[in-house]
């Protein structure tokens, strides 16, 4: 038992002086690191976060698709259970975690953004420039943070003809001196694989493959002819390897090998052979160093006709579902050690709760054009115009408009006993219906609106008194789904005491995702 006692409490001082460490290198670098909110709130909490580079944005893919594969991987890590925090230089400054202004200046490249490695950082600093990191800047970021979990595609290693170029990728160096967990597919064909390895071992990195046998990677296809050292096959397993390597103070990384996957690499034989071409092509050109990379990635991608591209993009998005399933878990054992009540996973319980959530008005509109007040006879007489009854209320907009974007929300509203969720929102889909309240002795809200020829409003009469059954009490029964949720938001509809409630809860709230966007809406 006094084992068990010793070991504990190191473990817990070496948390505790690993994020004094952390606070004190941020402090001494505070003035070219920034930090988004809501990671810095997910870390100070010790919440899962994982870290993302970007040169895959700003070299890798043209805009927009670039853009799109970027937010896509960002919602993947949100919806496994972790927050994402994509690192790159803006105007001289590390940032770790972009917002979605951010994120788009970015994609866009009206900057110029330089392919910034280790190396380059007090170049970008110093001038004020816009970057892209790479693996090896991105891991030096991401620790100075104090993030513990990194997901990429590929890393770089050692080229062919080294014995004559001496060409070893900065990657190598900084997974040798850094202590972080890289998630990647393994390394391009284009490189030496053995050697790479080797390079590794000589580092002292511990290498693992993720999947039932130890056969490393080779980005694009599943087999390299290389055995890694040791393979894991769960979240829980990975997570134990980091934790240990971290606790041991090493200071090194640990790379996980991920395999794309299988429908993905069907395609593998197609894109080797182009890959061969291309990086002939490089060598005919005097292309060299850093500029490898991206040109083959774009030439591979020519030759294959765009099949490379998708074949990247997923293999990008599987390691960050992958990613954060581990960061989960390695938050989930470190609070567990702390002695945390809360504590979040990748069951799939845990993932419905991650949801938006939308609180507010479910109304049927009733809609009058194309009458001007000068002409509307008011003699008992019908007047001649269109009229069009439909779902509406700011809320249930709201839900709808997630719906159709593919991310369905939780949305607490009250109706009469008449409606369904699927019926409000329109859809034939299977969807959560438990925040929606059906009151027996109310009928639904109803708005009229009368439209003038021009599409403004003349008048409108509502029926609003069900949107006060939307009380605390009721709201309440959601409260871990409010706390859980990326984003939350309320119409003005619903009662003003309610609105204190849902605004207090989602403040008292500091775990992944939970910076609190409240939108108040007539």
């Amino acid at each position: 038992m006094l084992v068990k006692i010793t070991r504990s409490w190191l473990q817990r001082k070496w948390l505790l002086r690993r994020t004094r460490a952390t606070i004190t290198r941020c402090f001494h670098a505070q003035d070219h690191i920034s930090i988004l909110a809501e990671v810095k709130a997910a870390l100070s909490s010790h919440l899962p976060v994982v870290a993302l580079e970007s040169t895959i944005v700003t070299h890798g893919m043209p805009y927009p698709e670039n853009l799109n594969t970027a937010q896509e991987v960002e919602e993947i890590v949100r919806e496994n259970g972790a927050t994402p925090a994509t690192i790159c230089i803006l105007a001289g400054k590390l940032h770790i975690g972009l917002s979605p202004a951010e994120l788009l200046l970015l994609a866009k490249k009206e900057n110029h953004p330089m392919k910034t490695s280790v190396r380059d950082l007090p170049v970008a600093v110093s001038k004020k420039l816009y970057g892209g990191t790479t693996v090896a800047s991105t891991m030096y970021a991401a620790a100075e943070a104090g993030i513990s979990v990194f997901v990429t595609g590929g890393i770089g290693g050692v080229h062919r003809g080294v014995d004559k170029t001496m060409d070893i990728s900065a990657d190598l160096t900084e997974l040798g001196r850094t202590p972080i967990a890289v998630v990647s597919a393994g390394v391009k064909s284009i490189l030496d694989i053995g050697k790479t390895l080797e390079y590794l071992e000589t580092k002292g990195v511990c290498v693992v493959t993720y999947g039932d046998d130890r056969e490393f990677p080779a980005f694009f296809t599943r087999k390299s002819g290389y055995l890694a050292p040791y393979s894991v096959s769960t979240p829980e397993a990975a997570a134990e390897i980091i934790d240990a390597n971290q606790s041991l103070r090493l200071n090194r990384a640990v790379l996980i090998a991920v395999p794309i996957p299988e429908e993905h690499a069907a395609s593998g034989q197609l894109i080797e052979e182009a890959i061969q071409t291309a990086t002939m092509e490089a060598s005919n050109n005097n292309i060299v160093g850093k500029e490898v990379t991206p040109y083959v990635l774009q030439r591979v991608n020519e030759l294959t006709k765009g099949i490379s591209l998708l074949a990247n993009i997923a293999l990008v998005k599987h390691n960050a579902k992958v990613g954060a399933q581990i960061a989960c878990s390695l938050a989930m054992l470190r609070q567990q050690r702390l002695g945390y009540e809360k504590q979040y996973s990748t069951t799939s319980e845990n993932k419905i709760r991650r949801k938006p959530v939308v609180i507010g008005a479910t109304n049927l509109d009733i809609i009058i054009r194309g009458l001007d007040s000068k002409d509307f006879k008011r003699d008992g007489r019908t007047n001649e115009g269109k009229m069009q009854l439909q779902y509406g209320g700011v809320g249930r907009n709201i839900s709808e408009g997630l719906l159709r974007l593919g991310k369905p929300s939780l949305f607490i509203t009250a109706t009469g006993p008449e409606q369904t969720i699927q019926s409000i929102l329109q859809s034939k889909d299977s969807l959560d219906g438990s925040g929606l309240c059906q009151i027996e002795e109310a009928t639904t809200a109803t708005y009229g609106v009368i439209l003038r020829s021009n599409g403004e409003v003349d008048s409108g009469i509502g029926d609003m008194e069900i949107h006060d059954h939307i009380t605390t009490d009721r709201v309440s029964k959601f409260k871990d789904q409010l706390q859980s949720a990326p984003i939350v938001c309320f119409d003005a509809n619903i009662p003003k005491k309610t609105m204190h409630y849902v605004c207090e809860v989602c403040g008292e709230a500091q775990v992944p995702g939970k910076l609190i966007y409240v939108h108040l809406l007539p």
